[in-house]
């Protein structure tokens, strides 16, 4: 199957500009059809992977399911404007205002102050100072507003403390060195029955925020900084607190700097548009994030970028809070995550379970709401955790969440999540960067293919460690501990939690779709199921993999599907440890001589096991964390002849002479049964 072109994602790199991860986004022309695969499969990524960034920005398919058109995520809607980066202004033509309890001193023009509410309605540089109890009002349609925070707090009992009705843009810049606080009430009085207000700092419009200064939102009611178009944040001491929703922008949202700090009773950091699929799009390429979230912690309804940044993820209480017990039972008390037990200090009230957030337009301005004025308080709303798409509709708590693709090119990811640390309802593919996982369930799923050829991934707690209807390894380093699979093309269970809530699908149900493929890199996996599991074709054709597998003998260190399938090797070197029962070896379509090899009783953990050839060197070695009895192993100085194979006080000798060695009588045995055991 085709892969991406390593000298044109290099080229495109050493290209980019400001955003670091500018070139490779080809970002599925047809990702409409990447979640129907049921037709193509994984032969859909070839021509995903043939796509590049010189193609039309707004190519488009039709996804044969749905009738809908699906157009691509340009690299340029994914670059940050100059404007974004630019704190600079000039005082001398800016108007002037401080604030003072309800009223304002304004020294300037645009702006008017009346009731506890301070109306900016001109284009210009406006530059705030003092505190302030209500309401600063943007209403200057079709103008560009830059708001200089010199040091504010503003208070509104019942409403938005920062509402930007109508404006072509907004740009609030934090002047260095002063902190600036902004926060809204339980309660909001909402006079418009379509008004959907519920945020404490809320746009209508493009919002941009930028600076060296302090931000400090408190979103009593709902939402903490919500921007109903475009969100780009470039610098700022930041941090969000809120009921509901940390940070959400509708069309996208663009992070490359900052200090970012989210604690949130639903979502963290979310970029809701699933209504176009050019939008809803989210790219992180610097700045130090920290979320804190009952639900998601960073989603994306579209693509998910991230190609640089220190980035903290916590969701629904963290990884101890898990998909299955310690006995590998489901945990039916996993999958409605209740603020008020996740202990998270956050404002408002109201429990986080049992409703789904279906994305798109948030907001409390619904259809159920009528009349000339009316009060909505938290009390009234069940905080909402975004849903799983799934057919049990369940709520969901995943760290890093898309819904056509996630991209990781750079930075650092420390994760602790109650549900998959990474999950994508497209694909997933990882170049580079430095990713720790402790998932209570999946480490990372993709629906569809799930691609790593660089960067370090360490998935210290798993449901399942890896899975994606095709995984796809060429390089890195990968460090994978799973209770079920480490690596699982396709999914399914092997230690009986079939009815966990963390199930996920997958795009589509032909055996004969699914691959995995390992061709590079370092993989090292401890598996209490299967260690590699496809349900598909195994082919591992480069890379170094040891395999810690299954103590019991109802799994394998390696297994594969049933049918006109197989475990092929070509190159690489493999040392894949487990029980005897269902081992499975290689099959006699590999070019690289391979054995498998049962002892003859268990072997402790902590023993050094080697295969030594007939001159006394030691071709293979490692030494396993777990006890096992079974060893597949293969590298390229394995060839015709004799060798020693030994694991503390048992050992035995092997004659190679074909491809597939093998003395294992498992009824679950896998490969030729050439050579000779003695």
């Amino acid at each position: 199957m085709g892969k991406a072109s390593k000298n044109t994602r290099e080229e495109r790199m050493n290209s980019m500009k400001y955003n670091k991860g500018k070139g490779m986004r080809a970002f599925a022309a047809a990702a409409a059809a990447v979640l129907a695969l049921s037709a193509s499969g994984c032969s859909f990524i070839d021509s995903l992977k043939g796509t590049n960034s010189d193609e039309s920005e707004q190519s488009s398919t039709s996804d044969s399911a749905s009738g809908s058109s699906t157009t691509s995520i340009s690299d340029e809607a994914l670059e940050v404007d100059a404007a974004d980066l630019d704190t600079g202004y000039d005082e001398s033509s800016s108007t002037t205002i401080a604030l003072d309890g309800t009223s304002a001193d304004i020294s300037g023009d645009g702006a008017e102050c009346e009731d506890g509410t301070l109306t900016i309605s001109e284009a210009g540089t406006y530059i705030l100072s003092g505190s302030f109890e209500g309401q600063i009002y943007v209403h200057s349609k079709g103008n560009e507003i830059q708001l200089v925070l010199n040091g504010v707090t503003v208070t509104n009992s019942d409403h938005a403390a920062l509402l930007v009705d109508k404006a072509e843009k907004v740009t609030l810049t934090l002047e260095d060195g002063t902190t600036n606080t902004f926060s809204d009430g339980s309660e909001y009085t909402l006079v418009d029955s379509d008004d959907n207000t519920d945020g404490a700092i809320f746009s209508r419009a493009d919002l941009t925020i930028n600076g060296s200064g302090s931000l400090e939102v408190t979103g009593n009611y709902k939402h903490g900084i919500v921007s109903k178009d475009s969100l780009v944040i470039t610098g700022g001491d930041i941090t969000v607190s809120a009921s509901s929703g940390g940070i959400y922008g509708k069309d996208s949202v663009k992070i490359t700097d900052g200090n970012i700090t989210v604690t949130a009773g639903s979502n963290g950091i979310r970029a809701t548009n699933d209504e176009d699929s050019s939008l809803g799009y989210m790219s992180i390429t610097g700045g130090t994030i920290n979320v804190t979230a009952t639900g998601d912690g960073i989603e994306a309804e579209t693509a998910l970028v991230i190609d640089g940044g220190d980035i903290t993820v916590t969701t629904g209480g963290g990884s101890s809070n898990s998909s299955t017990n310690s006995d590998g039972s489901a945990n039916s008390d996993w999958g409605t995550w209740d603020k008020g037990d996740m202990n998270m200090d956050i404002p408002g009230g109201g429990s986080g379970g049992g409703r789904g957030d279906m994305g798109g337009d948030f907001g409390a301005g619904d259809d159920s709401y009528t009349g000339a004025s009316y009060t909505v308080s938290t009390s009234d709303v069940l905080v909402e955790t975004s849903t799983d798409d799934s057919s049990d509709g369940e709520t969901s708590a995943k760290a890093i969440k898309a819904g056509s693709s996630i991209e990781i090119n750079g930075g650092t990811l420390t994760i602790d999540s109650s549900d998959d640390s990474l999950h994508s309802n497209g694909t997933i593919s990882i170049t580079d960067g430095t990713i720790t996982a402790s998932s209570g369930d999946d480490g990372a799923h993709a629906d569809a293919e799930l691609y790593i050829s660089g960067g370090t991934i360490d998935i210290t707690q798993s449901y399942e460690g890896i899975e994606g209807l095709c995984i796809y390894i060429s390089g890195g380093d990968t460090s994978v501990v799973a209770s079920d699979d480490g690596l699982n093309a396709a999914g399914g269970s092997d230690t009986g939690s079939t009815d966990r809530m963390g199930r996920d699908s997958f795009s589509t149900s032909s055996s004969g779709e699914y691959m995995l493929e390992i061709s590079g890199g370092t993989l090292t996996v401890d598996a209490d199921g299967d260690g590699l599991d496809s349900n598909g074709d195994l082919v591992v054709s480069g890379g170094t993999i040891y395999v810690s597998g299954p103590t019991n003998g109802g799994n394998g260190a390696l297994d594969y599907g049933d049918g006109n399938v197989t475990a092929q090797i070509t190159g690489g070197t493999i040392i894949a440890a487990g029980a005897v029962g269902m081992e499975e070896g290689f099959s006699d379509n590999s070019t690289q001589y391979n054995v498998l090899y049962d002892f003859s009783s268990t072997i402790s953990a902590g023993t050094e096991f080697t295969v030594t050839d007939s001159s006394g060197n030691v071709i293979l070695s490692y030494t396993f964390d777990k006890t096992y009895q079974s060893v597949v192993f293969s590298c390229e100085e394995l060839v015709e002849g004799t060798y020693t194979v030994s694991a503390g006080d048992q050992s035995g000798e092997i004659t190679i002479s074909s491809i597939c060695t093998s003395n294992s009588t498992s009824s679950g045995m896998g490969g030729g049964m050439g050579g000779m055991m003695r």
